[in-house]
């Protein structure tokens, strides 16, 4: 009887330590499938002569020299380089003035934090689709203007080559400057007030509190929300195609804008597999590092 009773209990505990497992299994295997198979087998087609249609005639970097001979692959490049550096920086110093004033311990936090919360909460196409609306000159702010009286109003930038990147900066920095004051203001909840007011009590103003104590204990925030923008940066598709179309004439095409065109509209698919492989690389050398050093953090 102990035998069967000890073999009942074993049998239970195996259970236990495998059923997790078990149900877990299909999400894994779907996952490995469609997510990690599917960038293997994007890079392998970056590597072949594949045009509308996967073709397995090996090529090697040949379509990699290629892409960086279009000129609408640089033009991409050149505007990520613009819409990423001011999505990044703007989105960061409004996301840390309105963590600040909501610190402040101001009345109707309870209200404010969710309205400026709440464009996160909205996909980049309606976002996209909302601002065209706005920035259109025949139907957003400058005819509104023009019927109220000021005739002389114009921002005409959604139609203008050298202003339409900007357009995407103002949409994109709208619906992320209130995540990134949500992680900063988190930040700022955790920060221990008897250092602050050991600080005060030495004489510290407001402004060498959060130069030398403040900030730098933010350092973490800043590193989450670089790492965060960066990859919807890079990443920006929907937002630019809702907005924009990637035009006037590629004046706002990005990366994922150019990837798309040349797989699906050209019919150039070793093309836009190698451009998306750029696009992983070019988000792994930001992940990577901000992991590893997360995890070692934490051993």
């Amino acid at each position: 009887m102990a035998a069967s009773s000890d073999t009942g209990v074993d049998f239970r505990t195996r259970l236990q330590n495998w059923l997790p497992k078990l149900v877990l299994s299909p999400s894994l295997a779907v996952m490995l499938i469609f997510v990690y198979g599917f960038i293997a087998f994007t890079i392998y087609i970056s590597f072949t002569d594949s045009r509308m249609l996967p073709s397995y005639e090996w090529v090697g970097w040949q379509n990699y020299d290629r892409l960086f001979r279009i000129r609408e692959w640089n033009i991409a490049l050149n505007n990520l380089a613009i819409f990423s550096s001011l999505y990044i920086v703007i989105s960061t110093i409004i996301g840390l003035m309105l963590a600040i004033f909501l610190d402040q311990k101001i009345r109707g936090e309870g209200v404010l934090r969710p309205i400026f919360l709440y464009p996160m909460a909205l996909s980049f196409i309606v976002t996209g689709t909302a601002w065209k609306w706005f920035l259109d000159p025949a139907i957003g702010l400058e005819n509104t203007m023009h019927l109220w009286g000021w005739t002389s109003f114009q921002f005409n930038w959604i139609k203008d080559r050298d202003m339409a990147i900007y357009t995407i900066v103002i949409a994109a920095v709208w619906q992320s400057s209130g995540f990134v004051m949500a992680m900063f203001l988190a930040g700022l909840r955790g920060i221990d007030n008897e250092i602050l007011k050991a600080a005060q009590m030495d004489g510290a103003s407001n402004f060498q509190l959060y130069r030398r104590i403040i900030l730098p204990q933010l350092r973490p925030a800043f590193l989450s929300a670089f790492v965060i923008l960066s990859h919807l940066a890079i990443k920006s598709y929907d937002l630019v195609i809702a907005l924009t179309g990637g035009g006037p004439g590629n004046a706002t095409a990005l990366p994922a804008t150019f990837m798309y065109s040349y797989t699906f509209t050209r019919n150039q698919m070793g093309i836009g597999a190698s451009s998306a492989v750029i696009m992983l690389m070019t988000i792994a050398a930001i992940m990577v590092p901000y992991l590893y050093a997360e995890l070692r953090e934490k051993s």
